[in-house]
């Protein structure tokens, strides 16, 4: 089935277009996982300690979102066993039935590409389609032949990717807003080229792009400009979007997006109103109250 057919599936079957991130910071780990924080510590150790906390919050997850996210630098940052940690965590997401965007940001010539486009999205075989994702997030800087390798491998295996478009950093404008038109905006017009071909029943291709909350008029315009571009919405949460800021990247019965909340959700428990109502061992039940949260707000935002 097409990329974006399974992610409008997978939305309208969890009730809600909201996207868990994966970001395993270690500072905010809660206690039984501090082994992160031990210098002294193994590479290893510390791989699976995150693998560990995520999958707990993949458990947490199941039946209450569509899809999660994993950050790839997060477990980079442990090498080869990061790697293992990663292959584990996204198994079990795809297993678990959630849709998997890896938050990769991959960008190079087209050799590279293809290369990059073969680990995260096609695998080596069949017997990798556990380990890869359904969808991957791209930066299109280099042009169109770098682009062309992900394209490819989503009409092979049905995958998609979110071209980063307009992002939710502070300082994104710096290089997105330059010229007339706007980068933003070409590199908008180009999203929608490459995804003509792969146009599924919803209406939507499986080439999409990322547009953060933070800049809602601009977010209104690009869903002008890209009626038929699932967008990727960062910026609710601890980036400081609300709601309401995501409401105008949305299409028709509230679909066509979907909508990112990582550390206001993963480490729901250091935040009020949580922190008062969950002790800290109880971590889970207050990453589950603020995923409803999140799904109720964002319903009432969009729908």
């Amino acid at each position: 089935m097409n990329y974006a057919d399974r992610l409008e599936e997978a939305v309208r079957c969890a009730g809600n277009p909201c996207l868990v991130g994966l970001d395993p910071h270690e500072a905010n780990l809660p206690e039984e996982f501090a082994v992160v924080r031990d210098p002294t510590a193994s590479r290893a150790e510390k791989a699976k300690a995150c693998a560990d906390f995520l999958c707990s919050i993949l458990e947490v997850c199941v039946g209450k979102v569509p899809a999660v996210k994993p950050q790839s630098a997060f477990f980079e940052i442990y090498g080869a066993d990061g790697a293992i940690a990663w292959e584990r965590v996204v198994r079990a997401a795809r297993r678990a039935g959630l849709i998997v965007i890896g938050d990769v940001k991959r960008g190079d010539i087209d050799t590279t590409a293809k290369a990059y486009a073969r680990a995260f999205l096609e695998g080596t075989g069949p017997h990798d389609r556990d380990h890869v994702c359904d969808a991957i997030t791209v930066n299109p800087y280099l042009g169109s032949d770098s682009i062309t390798p992900f394209l490819e491998s989503c009409k092979a295996v049905d995958a998609g990717i979110y071209v980063l478009v307009r992002t939710s950093n502070k300082h994104s404008a710096l290089f997105q807003d330059h010229g007339t038109p706007k980068l933003y905006e070409q590199v908008a017009r180009a999203v929608d080229a490459w995804g003509a071909e792969l146009v599924g029943r919803s209406g939507l291709s499986s080439i999409g792009a990322v547009v953060g909350a933070t800049h809602p008029s601009e977010l209104a315009a690009l869903r002008k400009l890209l009626p038929r571009t699932p967008f990727l919405i960062p910026g609710y949460g601890a980036q400081g979007a609300s709601a309401s800021d995501l409401k105008a990247g949305f299409g028709r019965e509230g679909l066509g997006a979907i909508c990112n909340a990582s550390r206001s959700v993963i480490f729901a428990y250091e935040k009020e109103p949580w922190k008062s109502k969950f002790p800290g061992d109880q971590w889970a039940k207050a990453v589950a109250a603020a995923a409803e949260a999140m799904k109720k707000e964002i319903n009432a935002a969009v729908l």
